[in-house]
Order: C-alpha cells, then sequence, then structure tokens
C-alpha cells in the first residue's frame, strides 16, 4: 500500500485559488468580499441582503451514526459530497460549522474534513480563523462583566445574586473552572457569588449568532437574553442592563459568514460553531439560508449522531429558520459497525461480519429517526482500507432489508471521483420531490412533553424523569410565555442512551433530567440530561501534545 499522507500534509499541498476567484464562481463580487488573506473572506451583509429574492436551492443535511473512537468522518462526507456534486455539473455549495479550540487541542485536533475531502486553509480554520469565536466569547463576557459591576454599583435593577444565571465561557476545555466562587478579595472587588464556566460553543451568544437573520434580529435576541432573576423570581434582561447594544456592535463582523475552498476549488461557507451534545449542533442560518440562493444544492451537517445534531436540525434551526430539507444522508462506517456490535478498538483491522451485523442496530434506529421527519435518506459507507468486501456487504444487505440504499464512498482517497454514485443518488432524492418533511412535535406541546416526545420517538427511552424542581421550573416558564419554544437536548453523544458506554439501540432507559436553561434569546430550553457537561475537560493526553511548529515555521499534529 502507498503511503499515506496525513491531513496536514495533503492540506499544506492544495492548490488553492485566490478567494476572490472562488467567490466570483457564486456571483459574489469582489467589493463584497472583505478578505482575510488570500485564502479565506467574509461575505457582506449588503450582498446576502440583496440576493434574498432569489430562487432558493435543494438542501442536503448530511448526518451520522453515533460517534465511535474509531470515527465516522461526516465532515469528510459532507465536503467529499459538495465537491461530488459538483463534479457531476451541479452547483454546490458546502456549509459547515468553526472549530472549536477546546476539541482541537483536547480529543479531535481538527474539524475541517480529511483525506482529499478537506476545506482549506485547514490550520486557520482549526485555529483562530477569523476570529469569529473570540468575538462570542468577549460579547458573552461582557455580559458577565457588567451583570456584576451593576451589582457592584448599587444593584439598582434588585438581582438576586443567588439567581444570576449568566454564566461565563472561554473557547477551551478547563474541567476547573466549571464551578466556583467570583468576587473574592473584599469591597473593591464586589460581592462574592457562586459562577462558573461553558465553552464558548455553549453560549447563548452563539446560539444566537447562527440563529439571527440579520444585525437587527441579532440586537434584539441578545436584549433578550435572561441573565437573572430578581427576589420575586421575575427576569432581568441583557436589555435591561443596556448591554445589547454594545454586544452587537462587537459581533458585527462575526454575523458575516466565512468564505474558503475545498481542496478541488469549490466554495464553502464555514460560519458558527455550537456543539450537538450540550447545543444545537448547525451552522449559522445566515450562511444556510445565503448559500441556498447562490447554488443548486447546498450540504450542510449536523453535530453527533442523528439522535441530536440532526434531531435539532429538524426541530430547532429548520421550524425557525423556515428550511425545508429535500434528502439526508446518514454517514456509517464497518469500524463503527464492529464497535457497536462490541468489538475493541485495537481488533477493528481484523473481519468480523457478525460484529457488523449486530453493531447494524444503532445504523437502523438512525434511519428509522430520520424518517419520522418525513425526510428521505440515503446511507453513505464512508470507507476505510481495513474493510473488506464481505463486510460492506452486509452493511448494504442491511440497509436494503430497511427497504434504503448505502453507498460506498472513498472520497477519503480519492476525492469527488470517489463519491460520484452517492452525488447521483443525492441528485436522485432531492429531485424526487419525496420530502413531507415536518418536526417532530408542534410548537403548542407543553415542554416536558416535548422532551418525551424525543426521550420516546428518537432514543426510545420509557421516559424522561425529572425532580418536581425541574417540573416547576418548565411550568413556571410555560406561565411566563415561554412554553411554545422547542427543546435543545444536551446529552451524551455516544449513546441513545445517557450512558455512554452503552452502545447500539437500547430501548426502555430513563433519561434522567439534571437541569433545564432558558434560552430565552436563542429561543429554546436547554435541557440538560444525564451527566453531560457544558465545559468539557481535556483527556489524559490530549491532543496538543503533539502539536507544535517544524523547523520551517510550519504546524504539525492538527489532523
Amino acid at each position: 500500500m502507498a503511503e499515506v499522507k496525513s491531513d496536514i500534509e495533503i492540506a499544506r499541498g492544495a492548490k488553492k485559488k485566490q478567494i476572490q476567484e472562488i467567490g466570483a464562481k457564486i456571483g459574489i463580487p469582489t467589493e463584497h468580499l472583505l478578505p482575510y488573506g488570500h485564502d479565506k473572506a467574509k461575505i457582506s451583509a449588503e450582498f446576502i441582503k440583496s440576493v434574498k429574492g432569489n430562487k432558493d436551492g435543494k438542501l442536503i443535511l448530511v448526518t451520522a451514526i453515533n460517534p465511535t473512537p474509531a470515527g465516522e468522518g461526516k465532515t469528510t462526507t459532507t465536503v467529499g459530497l459538495g465537491d461530488g456534486l459538483n463534479r457531476i455539473g451541479k452547483k454546490a455549495i458546502v456549509c459547515i460549522r468553526e472549530a472549536s479550540l477546546g476539541p482541537n487541542f483536547g480529543v479531535k485536533g481538527g474539524a475541517a474534513g480529511g483525506g482529499y475531502a478537506q476545506v482549506v486553509p485547514m490550520e486557520d480554520m482549526n485555529l483562530h480563523f477569523t476570529g469569529d469565536f473570540h468575538a462570542i466569547t468577549t460579547a458573552h463576557n461582557l455580559l458577565s462583566a457588567l451583570i456584576d459591576n451593576h451589582i457592584y454599583w448599587g444593584n439598582e435593577l434588585g438581582i438576586d445574586t443567588r439567581r444570576v444565571v449568566w454564566r461565563r465561557v472561554m473557547d477551551m476545555n478547563d474541567r476547573a473552572l466549571r464551578e466556583m466562587i467570583c468576587s473574592l478579595g473584599g469591597v473593591a472587588n464586589g460581592f462574592p457569588r457562586e459562577g462558573g464556566f461553558d465553552i464558548t460553543v455553549a453560549s447563548e451568544v452563539m446560539a444566537i449568532l447562527c440563529l439571527s437573520t440579520d444585525l437587527k434580529d441579532l440586537e434584539k435576541r441578545l436584549g433578550d437574553i435572561i441573565v437573572a432573576y430578581r427576589r420575586d423570581k421575575s427576569a432581568v434582561y441583557a436589555r435591561d442592563l443596556k448591554a445589547d447594544g454594545a454586544m452587537a456592535v462587537l459581533l458585527k463582523d462575526a454575523m458575516q459568514p466565512n468564505l474558503v475552498q475545498t481542496l478541488e476549488n469549490n466554495p464553502a461557507f464555514v460560519h458558527g460553531g455550537p456543539f450537538a451534545n450540550i447545543a444545537h449542533g448547525c451552522n449559522s442560518v445566515v450562511a444556510t439560508t445565503t448559500a441556498l440562493k447562490l447554488a443548486d444544492y447546498v450540504v450542510t451537517e449536523a453535530g453527533f449522531g442523528a439522535d441530536l445534531g440532526a434531531e435539532k436540525f429538524f426541530d430547532i434551526k429548520c421550524r425557525k429558520a423556515g428550511l425545508k430539507p429535500a434528502a439526508a444522508v446518514i454517514v456509517a462506517t464497518v469500524r463503527a459497525m464492529k464497535m457497536n456490535g462490541g468489538v475493541k478498538k485495537e481488533d477493528l483491522g481484523k473481519e468480523n461480519i457478525e460484529a457488523v451485523k449486530k453493531g447494524c442496530a444503532n445504523l437502523g434506529r438512525h434511519i428509522e429517526n430520520i424518517r419520522q421527519f418525513g425526510v428521505p435518506a440515503v446511507v453513505a459507507i464512508n470507507h476505510f482500507y481495513s474493510d473488506t468486501d464481505a463486510e460492506i456487504q452486509t452493511m448494504k444487505d442491511y440497509v436494503a432489508s430497511m427497504g434504503e440504499e448505502a453507498i460506498l464512498c472513498k472520497h477519503w482517497a480519492k476525492g469527488s471521483a470517489g463519491i460520484e454514485d452517492l452525488a447521483n443518488k443525492v441528485v436522485a432524492l432531492a429531485e424526487s420531490g419525496a420530502s413531507q418533511f415536518a418536526p417532530l412535535y408542534p410548537d403548542a406541546m407543553p415542554l416536558f412533553e416535548k422532551i418525551n416526545t424525543i426521550v420516546q420517538r428518537i432514543y426510545r427511552g420509557s421516559e424522561a424523569i425529572a425532580d418536581k424542581s425541574v417540573r416547576d421550573q418548565l411550568h413556571a416558564w410555560e406561565q411566563a410565555g415561554y412554553g411554545k419554544l422547542p427543546v435543545c437536548m444536551a446529552k451524551t453523544q455516544y449513546s441513545f442512551s445517557t450512558d455512554p458506554n452503552l452502545r447500539g439501540a437500547p430501548t426502555g432507559h430513563t433519561v434522567p433530567v439534571r437541569e433545564v436553561r432558558l434560552s430565552a434569546g436563542a429561543g429554546f430550553v436547554v435541557v440538560i440530561c444525564g451527566e453531560v457537561m457544558t465545559m468539557p475537560g481535556l483527556p489524559k493526553a490530549p491532543s496538543s501534545e503533539k502539536i507544535f511548529l517544524n523547523e520551517a515555521g510550519q504546524i504539525e499534529g492538527l489532523f
């Protein structure tokens, strides 16, 4: 077998075009691109406004089975499919999220695709990029500072310091900051209270940026953020602190989608980055809706497995933005099937037909779940060199037994040439008009019933369980007019249950709801289940240990 280059080596050898040339391919004039160097640019708000009357292209969602340490390649497949659609003569744009520094230095080491299906510049995308995450972090923490400053200068709004619900954020995994006491050190530093940090991708400001339609909508949503409660339980909003205007100023440039390119010089919008296990897991509405005005096909992804990312894409993003996906792609691998079938990571290289059969139950559950939303789907088998013909056929046969088709994809090794079959199938599904998309639950359903609906229909659990205090809180929000909001489930990505070690397709489990948080600006209720953390920790051997500058000043270790 020929020597396999690393992702970063492949990306470094890319023959990139000037970003103005990429913009021209989809009709964006040079004057409407704000360049960040030669290979990335922001798209002006004026241009976005000018294309709102254009006809929409077809929206394709790429989702996946529950992630395993074996890797699934959802972003790789998203990028590959975008290239594949362009290869067969369709005008396609890829829409993905920006990468968070936390997991890049923790577990993932990068999030721009892989092999010959990548978005470049890979190093920039996985590090500071155009500064959007830093702007979000700063806007969020400005609001945090204004809250404590208001209390320090006399607390005119009557904030109950025991009921400040706005935490701080940073774009790094740091478990030491999850729970803390702030304002220690005496009179000069304010009134001590409990606080803590979440990771930036869990910030409500991130969700707001990704769901806002323009700057005016952004500022209104920022003003709607509930930061604390008074002793009489009445809410204190960001607008009460006069924070919304300054926060919008900090986010002015971050609201503009970023244009980059794939290895095959096709356009990609990379914008926003909420996690799907603790937030809503989709790139920005502005990027997606703008791309739909410029292309025949827009290929986007939603984070982690379909039980999290796809459910939130359908129930939150599509509901709020009026999007109607034409088709879905469910990414799976032979290796992941074997892991779901009980094979250890070190044994994945050995053929094991029985484990593949057993593990396919997880894939089958995701196929059934996508059907519940009325969206036609196809399975993409992301190929690895160790896969055997018999294992691949076993997966294809299983998917066929469920009435769907599984297509082997070799985009990692061959780029667009390895994914033409999937591209043609996606076009056929999208053009068939078979999509009858509808969210899982109606707006009017009570909040706890929405939670239970997801638990029973998507996770196949018996019920959600919650303390009286949680149920009372949900009821109080309904009384305050927030009952029509969708729910955003924060749950482990590794299982349909809240136990990350319970693979496959479990049924009958209960889903404990630990806490609920109202994101009034973003427009959803966050439901924290089991032991999931909104500030992750670093693993024993973080990826950062292998990231360094070589003698030529180039970055090594991102993958």
